[in-house]
């Protein structure tokens, strides 16, 4: 059972950091509830699934999470910080970064320029010393380009790094997304759909990128996804969703054999 901590940090019983947990997390749209009752425990360094059939509520949950939507009930907890309500902006700079089912990258902007836009919540110079382009400022947006192109490089875009981001290939404007997701620097990254449209050999590909962040920078994932390879290959837990509740969690292998979550996918 968790515990906490003197600093309000979670912990289960073996001393693993929760990163992020809901409590009964619920939104209502006209009375109909979408996402019911919801209660996710996500520990540091894990990566988990949430997936369902189609407008099972998946994403809704992301946008409750990154404060696209205020939950009608429920709790939302990041590393013991109580994150409920609050705006997008204040819950990236608290550490949840995300990617989108479809692609938001900004098409006008370099591959660089996109990945800078993601390091923009680290600024630490005034508006005044930007307009005026004062040595801190000068210093900042140097720091800047080598961070933007340190992360293309792990990511293997560093060669496009010029090119607009509409010229690149699709599953490469994936993996630029995902860059930009972490050039924020979070503590929680999710991740919609990431595999949408690709072939295998993008998937394949995919799945070593994923595995790759979270070894290299130690970071907690929550994905979403209806590719069952890439879930049964990279997942270690799921929480299955079914009209907006929960309809079965655990270990992804059991999971994904259990015959309700198979009727779910399936029907009848």
């Amino acid at each position: 059972m968790a515990k906490y901590t003197e600093n309000d940090r979670i912990f289960d019983e073996n001393g693993r950091e929760i990163v992020l947990k809901t409590e009964h997390l619920s939104i209502s749209f006209g009375g109909l509830k979408a996402v019911n009752d919801v209660n996710l425990e996500i520990k540091k360094g894990q990566l988990y699934g949430l997936i369902g059939p189609n407008g099972a509520g998946k994403t809704t949950v992301f946008n409750l999470l990154t404060g696209i939507y205020k939950p009608t009930e429920g709790k939302i907890f990041l590393c013991g910080e109580d994150i409920t309500g609050l705006d997008p902006i204040k819950i990236n700079k608290a550490g949840i970064a995300r990617t989108f089912q479809n692609i938001r990258l900004f098409s006008n902007l370099t591959v660089l320029e996109n990945v800078m836009v993601g390091l923009s919540n680290q600024i630490k110079c005034s508006v005044a010393e930007s307009i005026l382009r004062l040595p801190r400022h000068s210093k900042s947006e140097k720091d800047f380009r080598k961070s933007a192109h340190e992360l293309l490089k792990l990511f293997t875009l560093d060669e496009y790094a010029d090119q607009l981001a509409s010229n690149l290939p699709y599953g490469k404007q994936r993996k630029l997304e995902i860059a930009r997701a972490m050039a924020t620097n979070p503590t929680l990254l999710l991740l919609d759909e990431p595999a949408a449209g690709m072939n295998p050999n993008e998937t394949q590909e995919l799945m070593n990128d994923i595995s790759y962040i979270r070894k290299h920078f130690d970071m907690t994932i929550l994905l979403i996804e209806h590719d069952m390879r890439l879930v049964s290959g990279i997942c270690e837990q799921l929480t299955v969703l079914n009209f907006g509740t929960e309809l079965a969690k655990g270990d992804t292998s059991e999971v994904l054999n259990d015959p309700e979550v198979v009727k779910a996918y399936l029907g009848e």
